[in-house]
């Protein structure tokens, strides 16, 4: 069977080797990531949040939708991956619904998390949340799109008491249900990212880096990953410059906010050039 050729693309990606997937957060990051030669990108569930003056994971479904076709028309020539969270529904049958409502954006994968967004119940149930996996397998499948589906276990970010050993048998179960590409966000370890990679059972594995704890793409490979990705880390570390730049001029009417702030080059002749390019 045929796909587009960005599902394509995407699909070989994952055959050999470990690429990395940042994460733009709007139309120009996705076109300054595409320029700096990143094969593919993927969404952010937070740092599109925040620029909607929103939470992480306060975002209606709809509004994420259109950012994610935006994103998808700002590189027609890359794979992007969609971090849709949850699925915008608790049940399959709604996951269902909405995976479907995901790949019409025209995305070459998308993500399904276990985390419930409640504080007194952070994880599905167990066999709910294989049943979610299943359901949005049969969806993705009834498109016939090839569009690649990544289950995400989020027990090392929702605080389990035993997060890789839940991460494992989670992992396990969702590549039997039929996911694509499997993702135990929060392992900072090599033996650790050994372990959900074991777990996935020959499945590719995406690997979050969302901060410096001394792992590089390099050791991230020789761990097994086929991905990596960075969340919200890139627009994090923006909203920090920013933070800190906007406290000092607040408190203590300083401009040192500002000491490491580049001239607008190289943003202006490339973003310049870009739009001739795609124009």
């Amino acid at each position: 069977m045929s796909y587009s050729p960005r599902v394509e693309t995407f699909r070989k990606l994952h055959e050999t080797g470990c690429f990395v997937m940042p994460n733009p957060w709007d139309f120009g990051s996705a076109r300054w990531l595409r320029g700096q030669g990143f094969k593919a990108l993927a969404s952010t569930s937070a740092g599109f949040a925040f620029t909607q003056g929103r939470a992480d994971q306060d975002v209606p479904r709809d509004a994420m939708l259109a950012h994610i076709a935006e994103l998808v028309k700002a590189v027609p020539d890359l794979p992007v991956n969609a971090d849709f969270e949850n699925g915008y529904a608790d049940t399959p049958d709604g996951v269902a619904a909405n995976v479907k409502l995901c790949v019409a954006t025209g995305v070459a994968g998308l993500s399904i998390e276990d985390a419930t967004g409640r504080a007194q119940d952070p994880l599905y149930p167990f066999e709910l949340a294989v049943e979610r996996i299943r359901a949005a397998r049969k969806a993705v499948d009834e498109t016939g799109s090839g569009v690649l589906l990544t289950a995400r276990a989020e027990c090392f970010l929702t605080g389990h008491p035993e997060p890789l050993k839940e991460a494992v048998r989670r992992i396990e179960a969702y590549a039997a249900a039929g996911a694509d590409v499997l993702y135990a966000p929060g392992p900072k370890t090599a033996e650790e990212i050994r372990a959900v990679v074991a777990a996935a059972g020959g499945r590719p594995v995406n690997v979050l880096v969302y901060g410096d704890y001394g792992l590089g793409v390099a050791d991230i490979a020789a761990a097994g990953a086929r991905r990596i990705s960075i969340g919200g880390a890139l627009a994090r570390a923006a909203w920090a410059a920013f933070i800190e730049a906007t406290r000092l001029i607040a408190e203590e009417g300083s401009f040192r906010g500002f000491a490491h702030n580049g001239p607008s080059a190289p943003l202006n002749p490339f973003f310049s050039d870009d739009l001739k390019a795609r124009s």
